[in-house]
């Protein structure tokens, strides 16, 4: 039987996610922010009003998350701008990214009777109308496909996937990337396309029309290299090359390389910042122990452990970043101010 060709890696996580996500149950094998503590929504829903009011209450905006997930992370920010920002709430236009008709559905349910217009769906970011926008994204771009490269004594070598392992042929093409950083004989080094794909669009848009966008995301934010790519099959970790469409297959999202991308697109970039950083700024911790007040004792303690499961340096506080981009001239959002 003759081997399979190889493939290269960003195709083989393209399909292999695209066969996840319409097949299975994301959150089986993980938790994502939204679903630990309505308080994450709740900030971020907060975050909106104050950033449509610095953006100039712009009537209509769209209000955009990428990736959404079940819908909890934008259900709590809707349910928390009718109560405490109905302007904002009501000139809101919400519109989701989302491929999978599965979630869509699960993301409707949420919705249902949150938002004051229809939610509009759509494939891609690119696809949203132009306008006035505030688009969130939590957990997105580190399931965008990655290409990794091995330098090597002559230049760089690409890393392809044949069968359940990792072979390697020289680069014949280099895509737009961090290819300037020193990285040692043998290394390997990341480069996500679709991402900075994502940054250049994000960034003429809001050349041309007012808006705010707030990726929050695990990964690094500097001149570094390394193998990240991993795999969750079942809630375990598992090797990313077996059984494509049965583990979700993720990367760290390389935030230096994403701003230098907005920056060369022209808009205004701030940050990256942790999320414990970007939390604690926003009043999470304040919030926390208002929700606990008076609660009995065990639920005031998961409401507590919460806030630190999400800010604590050594639980999502340090790994997960925030990195914002704003319209030139607009306000600097907030959470993102120096102190």
């Amino acid at each position: 039987m003759t081997a399979a060709a190889p493939e290269r890696l960003d195709r083989f996580m393209a399909r292999a996610n695209a066969a996840y996500y319409a097949g299975r149950d994301p959150f089986a094998d993980f938790i994502t922010a939204p679903e630990i503590s309505q308080m994450f929504g709740e900030i971020l829903g907060a975050w909106v009003a104050v950033t449509w009011q610095g953006m100039g209450r712009r009537v209509p905006f769209a209000l955009v998350e990428a990736g959404p997930g079940r819908g909890t992370l934008m259900a709590d920010m809707m349910r928390l701008l009718a109560r405490v920002a109905p302007d904002c709430h009501d000139a809101a236009r919400v519109h989701l990214v989302e491929l999978s008709p599965r979630l869509r559905d699960v993301q409707q349910a949420a919705l249902a009777g949150r938002t004051a217009h229809p939610v509009t769906w759509h494939d891609r970011i690119e696809d949203v109308p132009e306008g006035a926008v505030i688009l969130l994204a939590n957990e997105f771009l580190d399931a965008l496909a990655i290409r990794q490269f091995v330098r090597t004594a002559d230049g760089w070598a690409e890393r392809f996937v044949q069968g359940p392992a990792f072979v390697t042929q020289p680069a014949s093409d280099l895509p737009p990337g961090p290819f300037d950083r020193s990285v040692p004989c043998g290394e390997i080094l990341e480069c996500c396309p679709d991402a900075l794909a994502v940054a250049r669009h994000v960034a003429a848009r809001l050349c041309r029309a007012p808006g705010t966008a707030l990726f929050v995301d695990y990964g690094y934010d500097g001149a570094v290299w390394g193998d990240t790519l991993q795999a969750l099959r079942d809630g375990q970790p598992a090797w990313p090359l077996a059984d494509p469409g049965l583990a979700d297959l993720t990367a760290h999202v390389d935030f230096a390389a994403f701003a230098a991308a907005v920056r060369d697109g022209g808009a205004v970039c701030h940050g990256s910042v942790t999320q414990g950083a970007l939390l604690g700024a926003l009043g999470l911790f304040a919030r926390a122990e208002q929700l606990a007040r008076n609660r009995a004792p065990g639920e005031a303690y998961a409401i507590r452990d919460a806030a630190q499961r999400l800010a604590a340096p050594d639980r999502m506080g340090r790994l997960f970043k925030a990195l914002a981009i704003t319209s030139p001239g607009l306000p600097v959002p907030p959470g993102f101010a120096l102190p």
